[in-house]
This record gives C-alpha cells, sequence and structure tokens, in this order.
C-alpha cells in the first residue's frame, strides 16, 4: 500500500511546475523577430544562458539630444542597412569578457555596451526590450534575446524546436502586455 502512495505523492508535487508553466508560450531556438520602429524581420537565437538581448550594430557612437543621451549606430546585417538609426540611450550595459576577448592592456574585463529599448513582436506577443549594442555580423543571428527578455515574453525555449511561432503576427497597440 506505501508504495502506491509514492507515485501519487511525485505527480501532486510536480503540479506547481506544470501550472506554472501552463501560460507560457513555447518558443524553439530560434525565432523570427520583428523590430517595430526599424521596420525589420530577423531570425533572432534565443539563448536562455544569456542575460541580455544583444542587437547587431555598427559605426556606435553616443550623443546628447535636448540634454538627453542618445545613441546613434547602423545595423550590422547586410549592405542593405546603410541609414542610421537613433534612440534614446537607455543605460550603458557592462558585459562579462570571455576568455579569448580579455584584454590584459586594458585590464578589464567587461565590455560596456549601449543599450537600447526596443519594441519586439514574436509570434504573436509585442514587447519592449532592452538590447545591447554590439557588432554580432560573424555570428549567425544578428539579434540574440537573452533570459531577462524571455522573461518579458512569459517564454519556455525548447530547444528541439525552431520557429515554433511562425513569422510575427503583432497588432501595433498590443505591447501593454507586461
Amino acid at each position: 500500500m506505501r508504495l502506491k502512495a509514492l507515485p501519487l505523492l511525485l505527480c501532486l508535487l510536480a503540479l506547481p511546475g506544470i501550472s506554472a508553466a501552463a501560460g507560457k508560450t513555447v518558443y524553439g531556438l530560434n525565432e523570427y523577430a520583428r523590430l517595430s520602429g526599424i521596420d525589420l524581420e530577423v531570425a533572432a537565437k534565443l539563448d536562455t544562458g544569456a542575460k541580455t538581448a544583444s542587437l547587431s550594430a555598427r559605426d556606435i557612437k553616443r550623443f546628447k539630444r535636448n540634454g538627453e543621451s542618445w545613441v546613434r549606430f547602423y545595423l550590422a546585417i547586410d549592405a542593405a542597412h546603410s541609414h542610421p538609426i537613433e534612440r534614446p540611450l537607455a543605460r550603458v550595459s557592462k558585459i562579462k569578457r570571455r576568455a579569448g576577448d580579455y584584454d590584459p592592456d586594458e585590464d578589464k574585463n567587461y565590455t560596456a555596451r549601449p543599450v537600447i529599448a526596443l519594441d519586439v513582436c514574436m509570434g504573436s506577443a509585442l514587447r519592449s526590450i532592452e538590447v545591447n549594442l554590439t557588432d554580432r555580423s560573424a555570428f549567425q543571428f544578428p539579434l540574440l534575446i537573452g533570459s531577462e527578455a524571455l522573461k518579458r515574453f512569459d517564454a519556455l525555449v525548447d530547444p528541439s524546436l525552431k520557429y515554433a511561432a511562425g513569422k510575427p503576427a503583432c497588432a501595433t497597440d498590443a505591447h501593454t502586455a507586461e
């Protein structure tokens, strides 16, 4: 009799995890993302091991506009993106350098990157997330979506799937969801 109760007990203990997952959206390792305001759709890599999101940018310059900090950059995706993009600077992020990226002459084990707020649509979910700007042209995906942004999307990532959410299909006023 006691052995029969053990499987039942294990099932009951698993229920909180199941109910917590019920409201989440399952995304694949890679998803299509529409960058609102930039009018661009890109393939993104969803990376639960990265904290922040990163967008591929080049010629990144900080400047002042009406006493506020702004950033001007070009997308480092392909030659078609030759016009500058300007956005308010949300903050500057310190990103830990990998072992192969460490420069002993600089004596810093991090790199400072400008961060902007960006409205991103994946599937039918539109969220405002923070993305840091860095040249990702050596990588396959111009947008990396890290764990902080994935939380805003209420995401569960299944690495066996790709493009599970399909093409972005967000209503323009849908980004009020938190």
